[in-house]
């Protein structure tokens, strides 16, 4: 039997850039949490904006510190506008089917 995975929820309104949302990797080092929950709605724009970058710089550190990443809530408007994430996304549902 697996041990529960620890989260840790973020519930700052909004985090404002890169810096605050890297320095969750420490906070749930920090924390012993195996996974950090953060709603949607506090990410910037552009984390959802693929060509930033952003999005997957986060991600990257994320998975090299070896905590896991949840972004909780409705994502249906940013996905709307953009074909990017639009396209990850159907990415991402055919990986699924396959595996």
């Amino acid at each position: 039997m697996s041990a529960v995975p620890r989260v840790m929820e973020i519930d700052a309104p909004r985090l404002d850039g890169r810096t605050e949302l890297l320095d969750l990797i420490g906070e749930a080092a920090y924390g012993g949490a195996d996974w950090v929950a953060v709603p949607a709605a506090a990410l910037p724009e552009d984390f959802f904006e693929l060509r930033s970058g952003l999005a997957g710089e986060v991600t990257q550190k994320f998975v090299q510190y070896g905590v896991g990443l949840a972004v909780v809530g409705d994502v249906s408007e940013r996905t709307a506008r953009s074909r990017s994430l639009r396209d990850r996304a159907a990415l991402d549902a055919r990986l699924a089917e396959a595996a």
